[in-house]
């Protein structure tokens, strides 16, 4: 699953996935990787995104905190269909 907001604020910073990894002081293969949700992020390289771009966390890396996964979530998912 591709984080778009990532790509849609890189593009938006006029940045290349290069000139980011700099920027944040990581691989340009790394930023590659999280942009394409193939790999996810320690706490570190959360902080530094959010610093950067300031955005929360959760708003970067949705996939990562959204809690479909939780029971009660999906408890409360089937009453509701």
């Amino acid at each position: 699953m591709e984080r778009e907001l990532l790509l849609q604020l890189r593009s938006e910073y006029n940045l290349t996935q290069q000139q980011l990894a700099e920027e944040l002081k990581l691989s340009t293969v790394y930023v590659r990787k999280l942009e394409k949700g193939v790999v996810n992020p320690g706490r570190e390289t959360m902080l530094k995104y959010e610093r950067f771009f300031e955005k929360d966390m959760r708003q970067l890396f949705p996939d990562l905190f959204f809690n479909n996964n939780d029971k009660k979530f999906i408890k409360n998912a089937q009453e509701v269909i």
